[in-house]
């Protein structure tokens, strides 16, 4: 299938089969990977138009981006398709709403996510790289499906932090629960692609009901009974959360919002996180010469313990390698808005109802953007102020950007260095993942490496 596309204003075929690094659909499920959308030569322009059900734009220009997401971010919702996926699970929460309703919840919840709180958090996030490099000695000596390990270490991180002691809470049947939604509902179908109205049926949302009644009435359930407990000596996110009120009108959220706002950060807060660290490592064991380094760096700093807050400025290198792999296979890869006034992007004019597409997979790696852009290279973030703010967009970027964007990048630097310091990892030949984008960038088939001792 080819789509006629629109660059610098003269029509090009553009093969959707020709990718970058080579994309693969899903052959597990049948259903489409969104990477096969993105044209090889969005990776060459700053933007790609054409038309499907209705005019659509891909842009892959920072002062574009910087217009879409932070200068004009109003007259840019997020798109029907992005509120059709997510909307069953979290509601009008943070990642969905727009407008007043919007920025009543991120004033409301900002303080819960301030530099001091998350670094509060830090001695969960060891806790759990010390339990996580457990478990990995534990396969020294083979190989070991290091996704699945990351999903678990993050998963206990969030679940801690967010809804510490809750006995109504059943971690693993949560964690069920969310993944039953993304084989049944969280997957894009070809009626979103090309932008069939909402309420044309998706059969397979129809499944997701089960798993998300169960999931949703799971957190009502502990909010309830910490309301009646009170919080704890150590505050934790829901703690901080019921806490929270809007400074200007001094609205809290009620049990619906939180709930909704909750399963957020539960999905979000361990999903991306745990892909970044699975991308990190698997580039690290193609590049001895970069975990080499990153080894030589975490030992220095953390000798055999498990690495803390107050490690982190002398773990710079580290932070660099998840900077990197974050910019290579970034776990939020495709945004989607819809244009609500006339505008006009890189020359070109943007009407009422268009879809405007920021693909971060191809701005990331965007030749007019990036040297060598599919080269693995931490060293481009010796700089981070050398790169253009609205170039690189793991966390999105304007008002919107994510709310706990410095808490993952925390995490995942703490997690990192651990395993790093500890064990050596290697290519499994013929095991290499391929990324697949359905909600987020995973790999397909788990990310498999050899672990030794280091």
């Amino acid at each position: 299938m080819d789509q006629v596309a629109q660059t610098e204003g003269i029509p090009v075929q553009v093969p959707l089969a020709t990718r970058p690094l080579g994309v693969w659909a899903s052959m597990k499920t049948g259903q489409r990977n969104l990477l096969e959308l993105i044209p090889e030569i969005a990776t060459r322009q700053p933007m790609v138009s054409g038309r499907t059900v209705k005019r659509w734009h891909m842009v892959m220009d920072p002062g574009a981006n910087r217009r879409i997401l932070k200068d004009a971010v109003e007259d840019y919702p997020k798109s029907d398709v992005t509120k059709l996926i997510l909307g069953p699970a979290i509601g009008e929460s943070l990642f969905i709403a727009e407008g007043a309703h919007w920025l009543w919840q991120r004033r409301a919840a900002a303080p819960a996510f301030s530099a001091r709180h998350v670094q509060a958090l830090a001695p969960v996030m060891t806790a759990a790289a010390e339990r996580s490099a457990a478990r990995v000695a534990a396969q020294a000596g083979r190989a070991a499906n290091l996704f699945t390990e990351t999903i678990a270490a993050t998963f206990e991180v969030i679940t801690d932090v967010t809804l510490s002691g809750g006995r109504a809470f059943d971690r693993n049947a949560i964690h069920a629960a969310f993944d039953a939604y993304i084989a049944s509902a969280a997957r894009i179908t070809l009626l979103d692609v090309i932008g069939a109205p909402m309420w044309v049926p998706r059969p397979s949302r129809l499944f997701s009901a089960p798993a998300m009644r169960e999931m949703k009435a799971m957190a009502d359930r502990v909010i309830d009974e910490r309301r009646a407990e009170g919080a704890h000596d150590v505050p934790d996110l829901l703690d901080l959360l019921l806490d929270g009120a809007d400074p200007e009108t001094g609205r809290k959220m009620n049990t619906a919002e939180l709930r909704d706002n909750l399963l957020t950060f539960i999905v979000a807060g361990h999903e991306t996180t745990a892909l970044t660290l699975a991308w990190a490592l698997y580039l690290c064991a193609f590049d001895l010469a970069v975990q080499d380094r990153a080894r030589a760096e975490a030992k220095a700093a953390l000798g055999n313990r498990a690495a803390t807050v107050a490690d982190l400025a002398a773990l710079p290198y580290c932070r660099q390698i998840v900077d990197e792999a974050l910019r290579l296979y970034p776990p939020a890869a495709f945004l989607s808005r819809t244009a609500r006034a006339h505008d006009t992007l890189c020359g070109r004019e943007i009407r009422p109802g268009d879809t405007v597409m920021l693909p971060i997979y191809a701005l990331h790696r965007n030749h007019a953007l990036w040297p060598d852009p599919h080269r693995f290279d931490p060293d481009r973030f010796a700089d981070p102020k050398a790169i253009d703010r609205f170039a690189y967009l793991p966390f999105g970027g304007g008002p919107r950007i994510c709310i706990g964007a410095s808490f993952a990048l925390q995490e995942a630097v703490i997690i990192l260095a651990t395993l790093l310091a500890r064990f050596r990892f290697a290519p499994v030949p013929g095991r290499d993942p391929k990324p697949v984008l359905i909600l987020t960038l995973r790999p397909d088939g788990g990310v498999w490496l050899n672990v030794e001792e280091a």
